[in-house]
C-alpha cells in the first residue's frame, strides 16, 4: 500500500474540529453529559429511516479503523428535533439535521459550548432533504473529525487537570518536549533512546513508547523506514512473557501513513497493529513521528493498547490523546 498523503484534506477537517474545540469558556454553563463517544443526531424520522439516516450512520456509526474486533466510530443517539428538550441539549456532541425552505443554500455551523462546555454543536441546514443529504455527504470527513477533535481536547483537558509532572518533566529532558500524562501512567523504562510509559490495570494497558534515531538525508518519513525502526526498537527494548518473544508491528492487515499538520506541529501518523513475535498477544497502535527541534534526529512518540478482554476504542481514544498532547518546552 503506498503511503498515504492527506496534508489538505485534514487542514480542511482540523478547521472544522477547532471552531468545536475552541472557544472562550462560558463559566455558568453546566457541565455537559452522555458517555463518551456518544453523539446526539437531532433528526426527524423521515430522514432518520432514509438516505439520510443511513449515511449518518455509515460514516459516524461505521467501524473504527484499526481494532480487532468491530466498534463504532460513535454511538449515535438519535432524538427528534421536536423532542430535543433541556436533557439532549447538554449533551457532549450534538449534530442537529433540519430543512428550511426560505434557505438559499445548504450551511454547516460549528458552534463550542452552546448550551454546556464542553461540548460540540453542529447543525446542518438546507433548503430540502435532498441538498441536506449532498450536504453532509460533501462536509463528512469535517463533522466526524470535529467530534473526535471534541473527544479528543476534553481527555487532554483532563490529562492536563491531574498529570503526572514528573513523567513530562523526564521525557523533556530527553528529548525537549513531552506529552502531558494523566494520573495512573508510570514510567516503566528510560535508556539512551528509548523511554517506556504505561498505565497498567489487571487487565489492560495503554501504553506510549518514545524513541529517537538519527535523521537521514532522504526518505525519513517512509512507512518502509517508520516500520524498520519500530521493529528495531520494539524488538531491543519490548520482550514478551517468554523467551525468544518481543514485539513487532503485524503484518497481517498493512498499516498506513497520513502526513498531518495539527496546531503548529508536522507529523507522519502511522497506524496499524503490533504483536508479540513467537506468541498471541497483539492489538492497535498509533504513532507520530517528526524532526526534533534542531533537526538532526527523528522522534518518535507512539500510544498502543493491549485489552484482551475489554472494548478498545475508547481505550485507544484516550492513549492517542496523550500523543496528540505533545508540546515542546518553552
Amino acid at each position: 500500500m503506498k503511503t498515504i498523503s492527506r496534508i489538505s484534506a485534514f487542514i480542511a477537517l482540523f478547521v472544522a474540529a477547532v471552531s468545536c474545540s475552541s472557544g472562550k469558556q462560558k463559566a455558568l454553563l453546566p457541565n455537559v453529559s452522555g458517555k463518551a463517544g456518544e453523539v446526539i443526531i437531532a433528526m426527524d424520522k423521515d430522514n432518520w429511516e432514509g438516505d439520510l439516516g443511513n449515511e449518518v450512520r455509515y460514516v459516524l456509526g461505521g467501524d473504527t479503523p484499526y481494532l480487532a474486533q468491530k466498534e463504532p466510530l460513535f454511538n449515535l443517539v438519535n432524538v427528534s428535533p421536536t423532542g430535543f428538550a433541556d436533557l439532549f441539549r447538554v449533551h457532549r456532541n450534538i449534530v442537529i439535521f433540519s430543512t428550511d425552505s426560505s434557505l438559499q443554500e445548504g450551511k454547516v455551523v460549528y458552534r463550542a459550548d452552546l448550551w454546556a462546555r464542553p461540548q460540540c454543536v453542529i447543525e446542518v441546514s438546507a433548503p430540502d432533504s435532498q441538498t441536506l443529504l449532498n450536504l453532509f455527504r460533501e462536509n463528512s470527513d469535517n463533522i466526524s473529525g470535529a467530534l473526535e477533535q471534541a473527544e479528543r481536547d476534553r481527555i487532554i483537558a483532563n490529562a492536563k487537570l491531574y498529570e503526572e509532572y514528573g513523567i513530562a518533566e523526564a521525557v523533556r529532558g530527553k528529548i525537549s518536549g513531552s506529552p502531558h500524562f494523566p494520573s495512573g501512567y508510570k514510567l516503566r523504562k528510560m535508556t539512551d533512546d528509548f523511554i517506556w510509559i504505561a498505565d497498567d490495570k489487571q487487565y489492560s494497558t495503554q501504553g506510549v513508547f518514545i524513541y529517537w534515531y538519527p535523521a537521514e538525508e532522504k526518505e525519513n518519513f517512509s512507512k518502509e523506514n517508520i516500520l524498520a525502526h519500530r521493529n528495531a526498537f520494539m524488538k531491543a527494548n519490548v520482550p514478551g512473557m517468554f523467551d525468544n518473544t518481543w514485539m513487532t508491528t503485524s503484518t497481517f492487515i498493512e498499516p498506513t501513513v497520513e502526513f498531518i499538520s495539527f496546531r503548529g506541529r508536522q507529523f507522519a501518523q502511522t497506524r496499524g497493529f503490533w504483536e508479540v513475535q513467537n506468541d498471541f498477544m497483539g492489538g492497535p497502535f498509533v504513532s507520530h513521528s517528526f524532526y526534533s527541534r534542531d533537526g538532526k534526529d527523528i522522534i518518535v512518540v507512539e500510544a498502543w493498547v493491549y485489552a484482551p478482554k475489554y472494548d478498545k476504542r475508547q481505550l485507544l481514544r484516550q492513549v492517542e490523546s496523550v500523543i496528540y498532547s505533545f508540546e515542546w518546552a518553552e
